[in-house]
């Protein structure tokens, strides 16, 4: 593990924590060791000097719970100390205990196994040296153990009993721990991925931005042409006449409006989540007239509109939002020419809006991968790109965009925006 994956995520500390786990366990298992050899078996040890050690051990590991107690960044030095520490724990238990005599010395491999694990290349290589060097220190300098030499009475003999309760003991270890720290490094490599992802939906973002604020530009000079000639065409007697033409007129006059409106909108809130020009309103009224509007471009929808929001609070008015939530109506209605509904609630400090229809609702596989750019079953080139971009749009105020299909029948998009990210901060504590 580098120590760039150590600073971005809590791998790290995740990784410490196993290692504090393990020192507890290494604690109670000397302590039973000891009093099994020493009385169990009558087996001369230095008692006072040992348990000083395991005092030792004890203290480091209380000191590195205090300090790791919470999250921290956890650094690649700060895994090699702990390590180092709990190799020279080792050493001097093995010192006073037989040296490379005692069974219990292949507990260096479980060192250098988790060092391969946690540390990067050229630390791992560090706990290989030491862990070597404190071997051979051990067989100059050590004392044997007083243990009869039977090896040859199998199961029989206390020293290959030693070592067949050091390797079930090492076997179970790297099994738990081995298996946390791959669960740890998994999480990882599933955060970067899903950073990736999002790197790369955001830059597919940035792209249709410009293509849309390009065509903004380009559709304006056009939109106005067009304005300007209905407005010719509804003045002149012979239009004038015609009940029927001046209706036609009306509703075109209508449209044309509707796409300046979306025209202006892009261009407002292109580069950025929240409109440049955005104006100061509240939760309710923001709500309502963005309803309203919506029901006067498109008359032959027949829209229920439920808003439980409660106590009102104020916030900008913003144009990405009213894109987004006029984009799932619209999404809806196409799916339910026959009714929808939009119900407005507040849970805490949360804004919910949950648009559901009477329509097919949603393929399992659309559902699988809801809000993925190009999932659609229109059937048409560029379809999908408006629930990508509401998911998009929630996620940069801290939102989420949830959907599902109803038992009834029909589909359910659910809306939750934190209030803390669309309203005014100051007043809306106050207000409260």
């Amino acid at each position: 593990m580098d120590s760039t994956a150590t600073r971005n995520d809590a791998t790290g500390f995740k990784n410490m924590q196993q290692l504090i786990q393990l020192r507890w366990i290494a604690a109670v298992g000397q302590v039973l060791t000891i009093g099994v050899v020493y009385y169990g078996f009558g087996i001369p040890l230095p008692i006072d000097q040992m348990l000083a050690v395991l005092g030792c051990l004890v203290a480091f590991n209380g000191a590195s719970l205090m300090r790791w107690h919470r999250y921290r960044e956890v650094t690649n030095g700060e895994l090699l100390m702990a390590s180092l520490v709990d190799v020279g724990m080792l050493t001097a238990q093995l010192y006073l205990s037989g040296g490379v005599t005692n069974p219990f010395v292949f507990f260096y491999l479980l060192q250098i196994i988790l060092g391969a694990i946690l540390l990067e290349v050229g630390s791992t290589w560090i706990i290989v040296a030491v862990t070597t060097a404190c071997f051979a220190g051990l067989a100059l300098f050590g004392r044997p153990l007083a243990l009869p030499l039977d090896l040859a009475d199998g199961l029989v003999s206390r020293y290959v009993q030693g070592l067949l309760v050091c390797f079930v003991i090492n076997a179970v270890l790297l099994v738990i721990f081995i298996t946390r720290i791959g669960r740890n490094l998994r999480e990882r490599d599933a955060r970067l991925a899903g950073l990736r992802q999002r790197a790369a939906e955001e830059e597919h973002i940035v792209r249709m931005g410009l293509l849309a604020s390009g065509a903004a530009h380009e559709l304006g000079t056009p939109l106005a042409t067009l304005a300007v000639i209905l407005g010719d065409w509804r003045r002149m007697p012979a239009f004038k006449a015609d009940a029927e033409l001046v209706q036609e007129i009306g509703v075109m006059q209508a449209q044309v409006q509707r796409c300046k409106a979306i025209v202006s909108g892009i261009l407002l809130s292109a580069g950025e989540a929240r409109g440049e020009a955005s104006v100061r309103t509240t939760v309710r009224t923001f709500l309502d007239d963005l309803v309203q509007n919506w029901r006067v471009t498109r008359p032959s929808a027949r829209l229920r509109y439920d808003n439980r929001f409660g106590q009102d609070v104020p916030m900008v008015s913003d144009a990405a939002l009213q894109q987004m939530i006029s984009n799932v109506l619209d999404n809806a209605l196409e799916a339910s020419p026959q009714g929808l509904a939009l119900e407005v609630s507040r849970d805490h400090e949360t804004l919910t809006l949950a648009v559901t229809d009477h329509g097919p609702g949603f393929a399992p596989a659309m559902l699988a991968q809801f809000g993925k750019p190009y999932q659609s079953s229109k059937g048409r080139p560029g379809g999908g790109l408006g629930l990508f971009l509401v998911v998009n749009v929630a996620r940069t105020v801290g939102g989420t965009v949830t959907a599902a299909n109803r038992p009834e029948g029909g589909a359910e998009v659910t809306i939750a925006l934190p209030l803390a990210a669309i309203t005014l901060e100051e007043e809306r504590v106050h207000g409260d």
